[in-house]
């Protein structure tokens, strides 16, 4: 196998491209690896799954997510009338994973229906705790593809839709920008056509604040009212989603509801994101690479915040509504490295030679917002407030990927990498040649 194609092989190839020593199990959204139909396999004729044969053999590696915890959020509402048969777009994610754990264990009227195409961020792992839950079922499917989506809808009745699924990472959308227009603006004309065709009563959109654009520091938090300015393709792809979210609200009488959240952290991430990437790379006991000169700040969210904000909205958000998930918690990259070196690498915290010896400098995103901010104030007279802190957050996510971050996934090195490059074949690939310098670009730029 060429170095190219080994390295391709960890984020997928397009459908019907052929890489050697790749093992298939047929196509579309009946194809899953050998580990996917072991792990399907165990969940059984309660936990439900559609769509393959799932007889397999289980290996050691699969029972890892026994010795996890189970968590969810706090929030706990009387249920909905209106409301029995929820499809959760994304449900084997990250911030999806959470609220089908929330809402599966909270509300046992409720049927949960996890709907995922088990893309190389997702994994049963996340979800496999509701294997023997009788108002729980996995749907291996792809958004993209109506057939699949309106089958889920059909055979379960679902009446509710949380539409999590989407291609996230910033990064990844600068080299691969036609992917995230498939799959985040296409994927959620296809969920929108298959609502409307079989009468969904509550369809809630979840964006990002991104698609406000950069935020200077002097200004206020923004509004739900505020204007989009998306600056990189990922936000642009969302801020495109949620056009035809508000198209079929207005011109299908879809029920909906839109969601901008700020950035989410905590276990269960996959580590491509700052916080899980860094975290383990210093548990590797290697340094963490920034971009530019790690000034621009973030705000940051706890799991089962953002798990409860949601559970608030589903509730109690009005139809035709737009609600922002924001935190207090403002952290620059710079910054949140140090916290994490000081809570993984404890015994560096005290040298003077700490930041040089854990944290190196790359050369910056082609444009990489300074700042954003979103006023929650909205959501928060829905009765929801943030309880988790940056500080209690960061350490029990650093605790969990101590544990479990190594094997939850498999072998995750590919994706420990500072910047993603572009193959030959167009797709995404971690870019090993990166400059890893001691100190910073100047004003975040290469010199």
């Amino acid at each position: 196998m060429s170095r190219l194609l080994r390295r391709l092989q960890p984020f997928g190839v397009p459908p019907g491209a052929a890489v050697q020593g790749s093992r298939p199990f047929g196509t579309g959204h009946h194809c899953c690896t050998v580990a996917e139909r072991s792990s399907l396999r165990k969940m059984g004729s309660q936990g439900r799954t559609e769509g393959y044969n799932t007889t397999t053999t289980t290996t050691a590696a699969d029972d890892i997510w026994k010795h996890a915890p189970t968590l969810k959020g706090s929030t706990c509402f009387e249920p909905r009338p209106d409301v029995k048969n929820i499809m959760v777009t994304g449900g084997a994610g990250f911030i999806a994973c959470w609220v089908v754990r929330h809402l599966t264990l909270t509300y046992p009227s409720y049927n949960i229906i996890s709907f995922d195409k088990l893309d190389y961020c997702s994994t049963l792992n996340n979800t496999n705790v509701l294997s023997s839950r009788p108002n729980f079922s996995f749907y291996k499917g792809d958004i993209t593809t109506p057939s699949s989506v309106l089958d889920c809808m059909e055979r379960h009745n679902v009446d509710t839709v949380l539409h999590f699924a989407a291609q996230s990472h910033v990064d990844l959308s600068f080299g691969n920008s036609y992917g995230f227009t498939h799959t985040n603006v296409y994927g959620t004309h296809v969920l929108l056509e298959s609502a409307k065709k079989v009468g969904v009563r509550r369809f809630v959109h979840i964006s990002t604040d991104e698609v406000y654009g950069e935020v200077k520091e002097d200004e206020d938090d923004l509004l739900e009212s505020s204007i989009l300015q998306p600056t990189n393709p990922y936000a642009a792809s969302k801020a495109a989603a949620e056009m035809l979210v508000h198209s079929y609200q207005k011109s299908f009488k879809l029920p909906g509801i839109i969601v901008r959240s700020n950035n989410v952290y905590g276990p269960h991430q996959y580590p491509e994101k700052i916080i899980p990437k860094f975290s383990c790379l210093l548990h590797r006991g290697q340094p963490v690479v920034l971009h530019g000169d790690g000034s621009p700040t973030r705000r940051y969210l706890y799991a089962s915040d953002a798990a409860d904000a949601f559970d608030t909205i589903l509730h109690r958000g009005v139809l035709g509504q737009i609600y922002n998930v924001g935190s207090s918690d403002e952290i620059s990259n710079l910054d949140l490295c140090h916290k994490l070196v000081d809570l993984i690498r404890p015994e560096a915290s005290s040298s003077s030679g700490a930041s040089r010896r854990w944290i190196k400098y790359t050369h910056d995103r082609p444009f990489n917002d300074r700042r954003y901010a979103v006023d929650a104030s909205k959501l928060r007279r829905l009765g929801w407030s943030q309880k988790v802190g940056i500080e209690e957050g960061l350490r029990r996510t650093v605790d969990w990927y101590s544990k479990f971050g190594e094997s939850w996934w498999g072998d995750i090195t590919h994706v420990l990498t500072p910047f993603p490059g572009v193959s030959e074949l167009g797709e995404v690939v971690p870019d090993f040649e990166h400059d890893g310098r001691d100190e910073p670009w100047e004003n975040g730029k290469r010199g």
